[in-house]
């Protein structure tokens, strides 16, 4: 067997011999789809009776059982009542074979043996015998709807790995193993960062002390570093007239995943008294800031000397994601966007365009994550189907060429996906790899055409006439909320001295040395460090080590020697003992820490 060629082949195969698995041990099982998945597969079934994980180890030996068989995939051809007449019974089959049907799309089914069919294009490994006996592994399972639509059946999902050898599969579960330990939502809890609490609402986080200053820290770099790359900042309120949404388009494509208007013109003694009252406005919770971006370019005019135009706002936007879908601060209802709208000329989009690179890949290198490993995706039309693009040909051509031109003229490892731009514009999609090599969605940069045409967006160029400027959109970390979980991950809590929301912990040998460690700490924090005191009763070797669960990168120990000197007893987080320091002198040391 090749080993690389063909393992998709091998996954999707190995979907077919789970549900030939599960039929053969649970016979009256519904049938759902099988396709293959990053790393892996997944089947979905309808069981009469519920399974557990603890199944899995049964159906896992049944499929070696199946595949020691060595038996044939091959693919066929059938007519649609031959269809229904062979899967009869099976009600989603059926579903599919109806949709099929009415597509007048052609039905081919694969066999497996004799032991099995499912409706399939393929492809598949030819024969089992390609198929490593111990490089799959049956993982967990899950819920999901059928079809992903929360008014179907709940099915059962089962979820395998497969890799061409045991070692790679070994090496991905010591991987996930890993994950787990870095779980955002296990170490947001551990280290008293943040939680999610269902009185108030899914998807809606509330963040702890610790959890606040890890966000200031970072809020207080970003802006910084904004006003030191020429952005002017904007604020814009939580809810807006839904008129604004209206003409910007949003209103008609998203409305689903909005939250439904407010509506204004009633006070709640009306309604209380069932009086009908004409309601005069709607107003929205807001789902993205720019179209009060927009109104702020629009509230005088503009000429073509005051381009271009950088407005950046960490603005909180609110989207009714689907229960379902919601992960803690990765997908969440109410989250943060770093956002910032670019209004240029158009001989200023590739200058514009370089700075926003350059920017994205400083954020990340300041961050600590590797910029050599950063994936670029660049969406563009669908070539087949340019009519339902916003804006003319001839934009599209020139945004897209000028994207790619940058790309490589800035020397990014990117990709080209033909049909994955947005219907408003081409962009540039940025992902970076954490400490486990798992790729993470973050900045994008994004051309807007459908935004300057709606709200009639203009300046005054050089000829005294009007001209459409360009728009960009652009997010550096994405989201706040997102980043954060990134960052937990990445790290595994332990974050560099710099972000970590108590850099050192005070801890005095002994109460009557607590005098001394709450000088140290008055003197610590008006040198702008952040410090907490531990002096419980509890040893100083239990401190020590409640600080180090905390993963608190500094330690602090005060006693008769450090009063004396004038100094304090450092402890380095996974270094160990640094000597006696004057406070000064400490608190350079972890200033110089703070990236430029």
């Amino acid at each position: 067997m090749n080993k690389q060629s063909n393992i998709e082949e091998v996954r999707h195969s190995l979907s077919h011999l789970l549900a030939a698995a599960v039929l053969k041990k649970y016979p009256k099982t519904k049938l759902g789809i099988g396709p293959i998945i990053e790393n892996g597969f997944y089947y979905d079934f309808l069981f009469q009776k519920p399974i557990s994980d603890a199944d899995l180890a049964d159906l896992e030996k049944e499929m070696r059982h199946l595949i020691a068989q060595k038996l044939d995939f091959k693919a066929e051809k059938i007519t649609t009542l031959k269809a229904k007449k062979i899967l009869a019974g099976q009600k989603f089959k059926l579903e599919l074979i109806k949709e099929l049907a009415k597509a007048k799309s052609p039905i081919s089914i694969y066999r497996t043996g004799d032991v099995f069919l499912d409706l399939c294009k393929g492809p598949h490994v030819k024969n089992t015998s390609e198929i490593n006996l111990e490089g799959f592994k049956l993982t967990h399972i899950a819920g999901a709807y059928w079809k992903g639509n929360e008014k179907n059946p709940m099915l059962t999902r089962i979820y395998g790995l497969a890799f061409a050898t045991k070692k790679e599969l070994d090496e991905h579960l010591k991987m996930i193993e890993e994950a787990k330990k870095r779980d955002h939502r296990k170490l947001g809890k551990e280290l008293d960062l943040f939680h999610i609490d269902e009185k108030v609402g899914l998807g809606l986080p509330l963040w702890h002390p610790k959890g606040a200053i890890l966000w200031r820290v970072i809020e207080d770099f970003w802006y910084k570093k904004h006003l030191e790359n020429g952005y002017q900042l904007v604020r814009s309120p939580h809810i807006g007239n839904k008129i604004l949404w209206e003409t910007s388009g949003h209103w008609g494509f998203y409305n689903s995943s909005m939250y439904p208007p407010l509506e204004v013109g009633q006070t709640l003694e009306e309604r209380q008294k069932n009086k009908k009252v004409e309601i005069s406005e709607e107003y929205l919770l807001k789902p993205m800031n720019c179209p009060f971006h927009v109104q702020i370019y629009k509230n005088s005019p503009k000429s073509y000397r005051e381009l271009s135009f950088r407005w950046a706002e960490c603005g909180t936007v609110y989207r009714f994601e689907k229960k379902g879908e919601l992960s803690g601060l990765t997908r969440v209802r109410g989250f943060t966007q770093d956002d910032a709208h670019i209004i240029c000329r158009k001989d200023q989009v590739e200058e514009e365009l370089k700075r926003v690179i350059d920017f994205i890949l400083f954020i990340y290198k300041a961050f600590g994550f590797d910029i050599k490993s950063v994936n670029v995706y660049l969406s563009l039309r669908d070539p087949k189907n340019k009519e339902k693009y916003a804006g003319s040909g001839e934009g599209w051509n020139f945004t897209e060429n000028v994207l790619r031109k940058i790309a490589r003229e800035k020397n990014l490892s990117f990709v080209e996906q033909e049909g994955e731009a947005a219907f408003y514009g081409p962009k540039l999609d940025f992902k970076i790899k954490d400490a486990l090599g798992r790729e993470w969605q973050c900045s994008t940069l994004q051309f807007d055409f459908n935004l300057p045409e709606r709200f009639d967006l203009t300046f005054i160029n050089n000829e005294g006439k009007e001209e459409r400027p360009y728009m960009l959109h652009r997010a550096l970390f994405g989201s706040f909320e997102r980043f954060i979980g990134l960052l937990i991950e990445h790290y595994a809590g332990a974050f560099p001295t710099w972000l970590a929301p108590i850099q050192a912990m005070i801890l005095p040998i002994s109460e009557k040395h607590s005098q001394y460690a709450e000088n140290i700490l008055k003197d610590l924090i008006k040198l702008g460090i952040r410090a907490e005191i531990n002096n419980s009763n509890e040893t100083l070797g239990k401190r020590i080590r409640a600080a180090e669960m905390q993963k608190i990168p500094y330690i602090l120990v005060t006693g008769d020697q450090e009063i004396e000197n004038k100094t304090v007893a450092v402890r380095e987080r996974e270094k160990g003992n640094r000597g006696e320091m004057s406070i000064k002198d400490f608190a350079e040391m972890i200033k110089k820490q703070i990236p430029d």
